[in-house]
């Protein structure tokens, strides 16, 4: 709180950890708090330099809609709202909303009518914006100017008297383009805020708090092999040694051979507790006859938990479960406030059961995917380790659609293992964020060697992002994709079709379940 520059009000949109991120990007530490927070809540922030008001699902005129303390806009602190933060400052400020004829979900070309506005310094006309609202302005709120358009809208409104800024797109998304200059202008130029954030001091300050709280008490964490868990063990080894233990699950459900390939790698490369345990029999009794990925899920988490419950026993009652949960995680699962929407559960968020018996320790729940990847760099981590595409911690059960079989899970490691080897040959791993395979729960005909067959479809997915909260289908080369498929067709047996996904997020997800 003390060092907090930039408060984001959060209205349930799925970007508003987004809008923190960003912040955070540019190098200034902001923080995440409920609209409901009010102006003597704000108070107590010594530091504080700018408010944004987030986006979010609901319209400003229902008769439910939330708002916020009328007297944060006497604080005299800049405000910037976005999409519906722009809608609540103008419907408080005797400004009108309804619901528009044209929607807007996507790409505009956004057209600046007042270039001389702080908050488009810098700024060129005529550049991609994301929208994503139902709802739009028809009345100008008292005392404000338009200070953008796009064909459907108006985008952008300003009264720099009372530091009052609103934009009806969403900036803090990679498809703005020059979002992140028009962040800078409000939090540099227009709240005057001064760098003080970074990785470095990230670290620092976890390994201070984790030291705090475990003080002389034994930790478990769930290693997966990827990179969240892979940085969450190396940041926890650094503050408490070997009072942590790490349990490698193998669920049946991992990638080929992933169980090897992390013991032998984890035991060269860290000087910490390391213990295999193989559970792959209970993990498939238990998912045995399960459709509903949001059960799958739960189950999951529910076996993970057995698991390190007994082993706790064995480490003497074991009293924290650390995971490399991030942030994404914990927005796709909603747990946190009325105002959140819930797109999936994860096993590590919403999947883990009541009755927990541990007390959880995330140190990465704040970040995203590739600030996590920066922490790891700092700790030294080996580029393998912390360039690794990320893999769920459900592993195959979320790529295995529907019911989850050894069978499928055998013929589904082989297409995987096709797949990223051949990504890794022709040099496309690195250039993609995220790739893997799914098996789908239909059989299709095919002709082999004169026969008719009958066997199962699998789907190759490939996305580039930045921040795993948007992203887009990889343009993967014709010639891999035809080159891979005819492998998995010829090698791998039961599966006679191969299709590429390319949905981007969203409307989609990056999983399939």
């Amino acid at each position: 709180m003390e060092n907090t520059q930039i408060v984001i009000l959060d209205f349930g949109s799925q970007y508003t950890q987004l809008l923190s991120r960003r912040v955070r990007e540019i190098g200034v530490f902001s923080e995440v708090l409920d609209f409901t927070t009010t102006a003597i809540d704000l108070k107590k922030y010594k530091n504080l330099k700018g408010i944004v008001l987030s986006g979010g699902p609901s319209s400003v005129y229902a008769q439910d809609a939330y708002s916020i303390d009328i007297e944060i806009f006497n604080l005299n602190i800049p405000i910037l709202g976005v999409c519906y933060g722009m809608q609540l400052i103008t419907e408080l400020h005797n400004g009108k909303v309804e619901l528009a004829d044209n929607q807007e979900f996507g790409k505009a070309i956004l057209n600046i009518d007042f270039k001389e506005d702080k908050l488009f310094k810098n700024i060129n006309d005529k550049k991609q914006v994301w929208m994503s609202h139902a709802d739009h302005l028809i009345k100008m709120p008292e005392g404000f100017i338009k200070t953008a358009h796009t064909d459907a809208c108006i985008a952008a409104i300003s009264n720099e008297e009372k530091k009052l800024y609103g934009i009806q797109f969403h900036a803090e998304v990679t498809h703005s383009q020059e979002g992140t200059q028009i962040i800078k202008n409000f939090v540099y130029d227009i709240c005057q805020a001064k760098k003080d954030w970074s990785m470095e001091i990230f670290i620092e300050q976890k390994v201070k708090e984790i030291k705090e709280i475990v003080k002389d008490e034994q930790v478990i964490l769930g290693l997966s092999g990827g990179v969240d868990s892979s940085v969450a063990a190396a940041l926890i080894s650094k503050a408490i040694g070997k009072q942590l233990t790490c349990i490698f699950v193998d669920t049946g459900l991992l990638r080929k051979d992933e169980a090897k390939k992390v013991m032998d790698s984890y035991t060269t490369l860290f000087d910490m507790n390391i213990k295999l345990v193989d559970a792959s029999y209970t993990f498939y009794l238990a998912l045995e006859g399960v459709n509903d990925p949001e059960q799958k899920r739960k189950i999951i988490g529910k076996e993970f938990v057995e698991v390190f419950n007994h082993q706790a026993k064995e480490m003497h009652n074991a009293k924290f479960l650390a995971q490399g949960t991030i942030y994404p995680d914990v927005i796709e699962s909603s747990v946190k406030g009325h105002s959140s929407k819930m797109i999936k559960s994860h096993h590590n968020v919403g999947g883990l059961p009541k009755d927990l018996k541990f007390e959880l320790l995330e140190p990465l729940r704040t970040l995203f995917k590739d600030e996590v990847r920066k922490v790891g760099k700092e700790l030294g981590l080996d580029q393998k380790i912390v360039n690794r595409h990320p893999f769920p911690g459900p592993g195959l059960g979320v790529r295995i659609i529907n019911e989850v079989t050894k069978e499928k899970a055998d013929i589904l490691r082989e297409v995987d293992d096709i797949f990223i080897t051949k990504l890794l040959d022709w040099n496309l791993y690195d250039k993609v964020s995220q790739a893997f395979a799914t098996i789908l729960p239909v059989k299709t005909v095919g002709v082999m060697g004169d026969n008719r067959t009958y066997d199962y479809v699998v789907a190759l997915r490939s996305v580039n992002t930045i921040d795993f909260m948007t992203a887009t289908s990889s343009h993967l080369p014709w010639e891999f994709l035809d080159e891979v498929t005819n492998e998995i067709i010829n090698k791998v047996n039961g599966v006679n079709r191969v299709v590429y996904d390319i949905t981007s997020k969203p409307p989609g997800t990056i999983e399939w379940e």
